[in-house]
C-alpha cells in the first residue's frame, strides 16, 4: 500500500474493516503507520474500533492518533497506546500523538 489517504470502502479500507457502514472519516498511511486523524463510529460500542486496531496491527502497521479528545483518549489509554509528541511542519509546533507499536 502506498502512502496517502485511506477512505472507507477503498481496497485497503475493506481489508482492515474501515467500511462506510461502520465509520465516517478517513485514515492516512505514512510509512509503517496508519494515522487515525478523523473517524466517527456509526455503531458505537460494537467493537468496530477495536477490530480496526487489531486488523491494522496484524498487517504489520503501527497506529498513530494525533490530538485525540474525549472518549477517544480514554479508549487509547485502555488499549495501551503511549502518548508522544511529533513535530508538525504545517503548524510549526509539536503535537500530541498517541502510538501503538506492532508487537514484533
Amino acid at each position: 500500500m502506498n502512502d496517502g489517504k485511506i477512505d472507507p470502502d477503498s481496497e485497503f479500507g475493506k481489508k482492515i474493516g474501515f467500511t462506510s457502514d461502520k465509520f465516517e472519516g478517513w485514515l492516512w498511511k505514512i510509512g509503517n503507520y496508519i494515522y487515525i486523524s478523523f473517524i466517527v463510529s456509526k455503531q458505537p460500542n460494537q467493537g468496530n474500533l477495536s477490530k480496526l486496531f487489531n486488523n491494522i496491527l496484524k498487517l504489520g502497521y503501527g497506529i498513530k492518533v494525533p490530538t485525540p479528545i474525549g472518549k477517544m483518549k480514554l479508549i487509547l489509554k485502555k488499549k495501551g497506546f503511549k502518548k508522544t509528541y511529533e513535530w508538525d511542519d504545517l503548524t510549526k509546533q509539536y503535537v500530541e500523538v498517541w502510538v501503538k507499536e506492532v508487537n514484533r
